[in-house]
């Protein structure tokens, strides 16, 4: 028999795909970029959200830092959006965090990539 999903992962993919409609659509703000939701977290209430982003192309701990504070500040307004397009008992309260999971998967993969170049270089000699 099949795992059946729990509310709380239905209802986190549904406001993963949702925002990332939003954001790319009624989001104006050039401090935010291209945004990438990684994952959301609901509680088992579902008053509140976290939802994990990573932003391409977009470097250094200010940006990134301006970035989210940009999308915290439009969280009630896309929260607003989602409770008129959609109906839902109750909309979750939205807080964005960043995901370092990417920049530190993409660092550690460099890492991987030059000791075994390393390796190669070392049996040839």
């Amino acid at each position: 028999m099949a795992k059946e999903f729990a509310r709380t992962d239905r209802v986190g993919d549904f406001l993963k795909k949702e925002l990332s409609l939003l954001i790319q659509r009624e989001m104006r703000d050039p401090r935010v970029g291209m945004v990438s939701i990684t994952d959301v977290e609901v509680t088992r209430d579902l008053s509140y959200a976290k939802v994990f982003v990573t932003f391409m192309g977009v470097e250094g701990e200010e940006a990134i830092a301006e970035g989210v504070k940009v999308l915290n500040g439009a969280a009630g307004y896309l929260r607003s959006l989602l409770s008129k397009t959609h109906r839902m008992r109750t909309t979750p309260k939205i807080k964005f965090l960043y995901d370092k999971s990417v920049s530190q998967g993409s660092y550690l993969s460099g890492l991987i990539d030059r000791a075994v170049s390393d390796d190669r270089r070392d049996d040839e000699e």
